[in-house]
C-alpha cells in the first residue's frame, strides 16, 4: 500500500512539473511588423509565476503528505528517531535546495527585466500622443491642433504617451494594455502600448489625486485605421471654423515720417 502510495505521490509530482515546462515553453507569436506586444508578453509573465506557484506549492505539499504517511507513529507511545547526518549530507541537504530555489527566482528576475526593458523601449513608429493631468481628467494633444478628453488610436500602430501634470501627481493606469505611469508637474514621463484589436476600455487614475480621485476616468478607444482617420478628419474640419472665426490681429502702424528742411 505504501509503495503505491509513493508511486502515485511521485507521478503528480513530475505531472506538475512537466505541466509547468510545457506551458513556460509556449511560444506566442509577435505582432505584425515584428512588434512585441507588452500586454501579451506581461500575461506570459504572469502565467509563468503563477504555474511557478502552484508547482513549488504542489511539490511541497506532496511532499508533505508523503512524510506525514510514511513516518506516522505506529503506536501512540511511540517516539521517532532522526537519522545522523554527517557535515556532507547536512550541507547538500542545505545547499541544493536553496540552489534550486534561487535558480527558480533569478529566472522569474531576467524574464521581469526583459519586460521591463521591453516596457521602456518605444518602437521607431509609434504615434505620439501628449497627455496632461488636471484635476480631475487627462487632455490628450495630437500634436496637430487636435485635443480631447477621450484618447482614441488606430489598430495596429504603436502609441507612445508623452505626459505631464498641471497640478498633482496623478497616475495612468491602462489596465488592458498592462502599464501604467506617474504624471508629475515639471516632468515628462512616458508609456507605450500596442492596441491589436479594436476594444473600448477606460483609463483610470490609480493613484489618490483629490476629493473626485474616483472619477478620474475616460474611455480609450482602439479603432480601424481607416475609423481613426475619419475621426481625425472631422476633427480638423471643426477647427476651421473655429480658426477663421478668430479676429486678423491689427498691423502693427508704422512711424510717422519727418521731413528734413
Amino acid at each position: 500500500m505504501l509503495k503505491r502510495f509513493e508511486t502515485l505521490i511521485t507521478a503528480g509530482a513530475a505531472y506538475l512539473l512537466m505541466a509547468g515546462i510545457a506551458v513556460a515553453g509556449t511560444p506566442h507569436a509577435a505582432a505584425p511588423g515584428g512588434i512585441k506586444n507588452p500586454a501579451h508578453e506581461w500575461n506570459i509573465v504572469w502565467e509563468e509565476i503563477l504555474w511557478d506557484l502552484w508547482i513549488v506549492g504542489g511539490i511541497f505539499a506532496i511532499v508533505a503528505i508523503w512524510l506525514l504517511v510514511k513516518f506516522r507513529a505506529k503506536s501512540p507511545d511511540q517516539v521517532g528517531s532522526a537519522p545522523p547526518l554527517n557535515l556532507d549530507k547536512a550541507l547538500a541537504w542545505a545547499l541544493v535546495p536553496a540552489a534550486l530555489f534561487m535558480a527558480d527566482d533569478f529566472l522569474l528576475a531576467a524574464k521581469g527585466w526583459s519586460l521591463w526593458n521591453l516596457q521602456r523601449t518605444v518602437p521607431a513608429n509609434a504615434m505620439e500622443v501628449k497627455v496632461t493631468g488636471n484635476q480631475w481628467y487627462f487632455e490628450y494633444d495630437y500634436g496637430n491642433g487636435v485635443t480631447d478628453t477621450d484618447l482614441t488610436v488606430p489598430v495596429g500602430r504603436p502609441v507612445v504617451l508623452r505626459m505631464t501634470s498641471n497640478d498633482v501627481i496623478h497616475s495612468f493606469g491602462l489596465t488592458e494594455y498592462r502599464v501604467k505611469e506617474d504624471i508629475m508637474p515639471g516632468r515628462i514621463t512616458h508609456i507605450w502600448f500596442y492596441p491589436d484589436k479594436p476594444v473600448e476600455t477606460a483609463v483610470v487614475c490609480v493613484e489618490f489625486c483629490g476629493n473626485s480621485h474616483s472619477q478620474m476616468t475616460n474611455a480609450v478607444k482602439a479603432v480601424p485605421q481607416a475609423d481613426f482617420d475619419a475621426w481625425m478628419a472631422k476633427k480638423l474640419e471643426k477647427k476651421k471654423p473655429a480658426a477663421a472665426a478668430q479676429p486678423a490681429a491689427p498691423a502693427a502702424a508704422e512711424p510717422a515720417k519727418t521731413q528734413t528742411p
